[in-house]
């Protein structure tokens, strides 16, 4: 069986009219390049942190999760490797667009704050430091490409394109999310400065929640305990691999096959770290 869609972390078969199979790969990306070598694990900890995270907010929206289990899966996929990396998730039409419940001054919205500049169509007063909490999280659109970078939007525009009740509908679930989500990460010690969602519309027409959810690669986690305002936070992703990379180019060219194992080992241990923070062996 071939994937019909294979992206920089997880593949995609179509199994019947109504159900698709997702495998969350080991492959790790940087700066719009798959490096050659995996991190061990990294896609059963993004799917076991996903699927927690699915199952805890079902309160809030209804998602695409249809069965965990390899063994209800077409035979293909009834085999080790799969197993905690593999889902059965229900078809939807995608909407056009992934929406990033900010929380914190960082990343693209503080490089354009920083520069005086406004983001998605929002301009925040000028009294913000880096990685510094907002008063209220805001929600930034973008427009999602296959290829390259995806295109940051205003609310206005997907409401131009969505409709006034389905954008309603998408923001106040979207911050719905972050608020019940990044109030248990708290308890175990983690900010989430940042959450992006997808969402797509069943045969209903329905709101339902897509993708992953508030995996160290949709979301930005950051260390509770050595948080400072104006400091780059310790975080539990791959800025450490981005890191080695920024500062090991040779003739200004990231040296992706040449990342040493010291790294790839100290990737591996911070994804795992996340989850062993936010999920106890019984939830697993």
């Amino acid at each position: 069986m071939e994937p019909i869609y294979s992206g920089k972390v997880r593949e995609i078969y179509d199994i019947s009219d109504k159900y698709l199979v997702i495998v969350t790969t080991d492959r790790i990306s940087a700066f719009d390049n798959i490096l050659p070598m995996p991190i061990k694990g990294k896609g059963i900890v993004l799917n076991k942190l996903s699927n927690f995270w699915f199952n805890k907010t079902q309160s809030i929206v209804m998602n695409h999760i249809i069965d965990d289990r390899v063994e209800n899966m077409p035979l293909f996929f009834q085999n080790e490797y799969f197993r905690e990396r593999t889902v059965m998730v229900e078809k939807l039409r995608m909407l056009p667009f992934e929406f990033v419940v900010r929380g914190y001054m960082f990343g693209s919205m503080w490089k354009a704050y920083d520069n005086g500049e406004s983001f998605c169509g929002i301009r925040l007063p000028n009294h913000y430091g880096l990685a510094q909490k907002l008063e209220q999280p805001i929600l930034t659109p973008a427009i999602k490409h296959d290829i390259g970078h995806d295109e940051y939007v205003s609310m206005d525009e997907v409401e131009s394109e969505l409709g006034t009740e389905m954008t309603k509908q998408i923001t106040e679930t979207c911050f719905r999310l972050y608020k019940m989500c990044s109030e248990y990460a708290i308890s175990k010690g983690l900010i989430i400065a940042d959450a992006k969602f997808e969402f797509g519309q069943n045969r209903q027409g329905e709101l339902v929640l897509a993708d992953e959810i508030f995996t160290p690669d949709s979301s930005r986690y950051w260390d509770a305990g050595s948080y400072k305002v104006g400091v780059s936070p310790n975080s539990f992703d791959k800025q450490f691999l981005r890191d080695w990379l920024l500062n090991n180019k040779l003739n200004g060219v990231f040296q992706y096959d040449k990342v040493p194992e010291n790294v790839l080992i100290q990737t591996e241990k911070l994804y795992n770290e996340c989850l062993d923070r936010l999920i106890s062996i019984t939830e697993c």
